[in-house]
Order: structure tokens, then sequence, then C-alpha cells
């Protein structure tokens, strides 16, 4: 278990919350992620093969959220789809590579790397970006531009880094121009994400945005509506379910650095988090 400051340090506090600057545009206006029809997804798979999560209820907060893939659709997704390969997976290298062989998606063809995950796979805490930016593709690693940066300082203002926390995407791979992804292309990749998830099964799940909080939470809600507020993530590949919050993406709060106090509210309340499953 993560150890974490019941105190933060208030220059930690200080260094990230007056970083200022322009990230990689990342919209952070929610999409319904799931508005798109199952039929009207799998009418396309037909010719590329790609996997569709089926769309998920959205059930009040206070009930767990479940996720469509994972062991539940072992036996009865399509061979070749996101969802079939990913219930295959035992482990993240497995998974890695099934991610990395798929080629069911288009959007795949256009980016230079799967942006698999970084950090540490043992960790408590698992955040949760939408896609990969220019310099994130280049690298293959998540959150390693401007907003990688602010996103570490927040981690350690409340005494979280890469070796205790774990940081992948909704989306593995690149959009053009760094466009969002569409509905089609989340719902095709969030068999990978869920496998993910249980994969890690961590004992926090941070969502950075309004595009991942949509798609992993399958709320359309927009960020201000869903971050401050504890929910629970559940698959049937996981133990038991995951509380899940959101907040603001690091690159909004590059654009607009009066929203770092609501960001620092939420962070205290992972803080807390952390502190009472210690105890």
């Amino acid at each position: 278990m993560t150890t974490v400051s019941a105190t933060p340090n208030p220059y930690d506090i200080l260094r990230w919350y007056l970083e200022a600057g322009v990230d990689e545009s990342m919209g952070e206006e929610p999409v319904d992620r799931y508005a798109t029809s199952r039929r009207a997804v799998e009418s396309r798979a037909a010719a590329a093969a790609p996997a569709v999560a089926p769309p998920r209820h959205s059930p009040r907060q206070a009930e767990p959220m479940a996720a469509p893939t994972g062991a539940s659709l072992s036996a009865s997704a399509l061979p070749g789809t996101a969802a079939h390969l990913a219930a295959s997976c035992a482990d993240l290298q497995a998974l890695r590579h099934a991610m990395e062989g798929f080629e069911g998606l288009p959007l795949k063809q256009a980016a230079s790397s799967t942006v698999f995950g970084d950090g540490n796979p043992e960790a408590s805490v698992m955040c949760i970006g939408e896609a990969p930016g220019q310099e994130e593709d280049r690298r293959g690693l998540p959150f390693v531009g401007p907003s990688g940066k602010l996103l570490d300082r927040m981690l350690a203002s409340i005494g979280l880094d890469r070796t205790s926390c774990y940081i992948t995407n909704v989306v593995p791979w690149r959009p053009p121009a760094n466009r969002k992804p569409t509905p089609d292309e989340v719902a095709v990749c969030m068999p990978f994400l869920t496998r993910h998830i249980e994969l890690v099964d961590p004992q926090v799940l941070i969502l950075l945005g309004g595009a991942a909080a949509a798609a992993v939470l399958a709320k359309a809600d927009g960020i201000n509506r869903l971050r401050g507020q504890w929910f629970e993530f559940n698959s049937p590949g996981l133990p038991r379910p995951i509380p899940a919050l959101a907040t603001f993406h690091p690159a909004y709060l590059l654009r607009t650095p009066d929203a770092k106090r609501d960001a620092w509210r939420d962070l205290l309340m992972i803080a807390k988090k952390l502190a009472s499953a210690r105890h």
C-alpha cells in the first residue's frame, strides 16, 4: 500500500499550482462515448474487425459502475476483436503484446507508438487520461509532455510519484493532429482499458479530464459535475469495485490556472482515501 502524506507540503502545492502555460490541445468538453449505437459500430467491424464494447447503462452514483468487458465477454466476443484479445490476456506483458499487434483500428496505423503505460504496475493508484499527444507518441510513454510535468507535481503534492502510481490512457494511439478520439474509437479501445484496470487492480482510479471520466464511468455529465465525488468502477475481472474520482486534465489546468484550486481539493480527497485505506 502506498504511503500518502496526510499533510502535503505547501511548497509542493504552490509549485504545481503556480505553473502555467499551453500544452497540446486536449478538449475538456465531455463527450457521450456511448451515444453511437452498438449496431452502428458493429457494421464497421465487418471490414476492420474492431472490438466494440457494448453500451453500458449509467447507474445512479451510489451504485457500482459495471464494465462490459473482461471475463464476461471471453466466450461471446468475436475472435480477433479487442474484447476477445483482451479477455485472453493473463498479465500486462500479454496485454501490451495484444495491443501492439491489434490491427482492428485505423487510428493505430497513423500513430508512431502504442502508448501502453508508465509507472509501477503494483501501485495502489492508477491515473487514466484520454489519449497520447505528440511527445507521448514519439517516446511511447503517457504524460511526458508539459501536462505530464504538471501531473508529476500534482502527484508529488500528496506524496505520490511514478514509482507509486501507474499511468495510462483510454486510447493508446495518438489521434492525428491531436484531435479528440471519436466515440467509435473509444468504444473499440475500452476492452483493452478495462482489462488493463483488472490486471493492475489498483485501490483508487484517478480519471484525468472529462473525456476519460465519460469513457470509464459511462456518464455524459461534464467534468464540473463529475469531479469532486467518488464513483465505483466494477468489472467481472475485479475482486471488488474500485473507487474512482474524476478531476481536471493537467492540459486544461495549464490553460485554466484558476481551476487548480478545485483540482487541489480533488487531490486532498484522494490523499484522504488512501490514508484511510492504510488503517
